[in-house]
């Protein structure tokens, strides 16, 4: 059976930055149908543009999707799972740079705060989520300017995540000059071999 990846970028980002490119042509060579989507209005995202974006690219899951995201990307891919039906289930999601929190950098840009306010007050369900897929990977960076690594403890208390804490990664986009993100297809290939097992 085809394994689906789908792949959300963050807040003002795209389908060819930093390692998104890289980690598609990655799991394409092994054979997987992969989208890397271009997420609606990027600079100003919204919880329920990106999630309904998400819900029509994504359409029917199966043990056999799986889902990246990076920073709001994540955000996105949590609140999706939450709304999901009741039997679907995806077969793993990888969460890069992921947040609940966020370091005041990350909302010094005008503007900045009025976009993240919705997101960072909207709870989440979080056994709905986890409800949703067979496993979760949590990436962090050591020096993360937006994100705490605090962040880290509620993915792994609250989604049971393994959590994976790479050194200096910065944020991960692509002004951070990361172009391959090996830990985001190491954990792809470890859950797609534990569906199979």
């Amino acid at each position: 059976m085809m394994k689906r990846v789908f792949i959300v970028h963050g807040w003002s980002g795209f389908p060819n930055e930093g390692w998104f490119p890289w980690l598609s042509n990655e799991l394409k060579n092994l054979g997987c149908d992969v989208f890397v989507l271009s997420m609606p209005h990027p600079n100003e995202p919204t919880i329920d543009d990106w999630v309904e974006f998400l819900r029509k690219n994504v359409g029917i899951v199966d043990r056999n999707t799986y889902l990246v995201g990076h920073s709001i990307g994540c955000q996105t891919i949590l609140r999706y799972l939450e709304g999901s039906g009741k039997s679907e289930k995806v077969g793993g999601v990888v969460l890069v740079a992921g947040w609940v929190h966020l370091l005041p950098l990350a909302l010094e840009e005008e503007g900045s705060l009025s976009i993240a306010k919705e997101w960072l007050k909207t709870p989440l369900d979080w056994n709905a989520i986890k409800s949703h897929s067979v496993s979760f990977s949590y990436i962090a960076s050591s020096d993360d300017y937006f994100v705490p690594l605090s962040d880290c403890d509620i993915f792994k208390e609250k989604l049971g995540a393994k959590v994976l804490v790479v050194e200096k990664g910065g944020h991960f986009s692509g002004s951070d000059n990361i172009v391959m993100l090996p830990e985001a297809l190491s954990e792809l290939k470890r859950m797609m071999n534990n569906i199979l097992k």
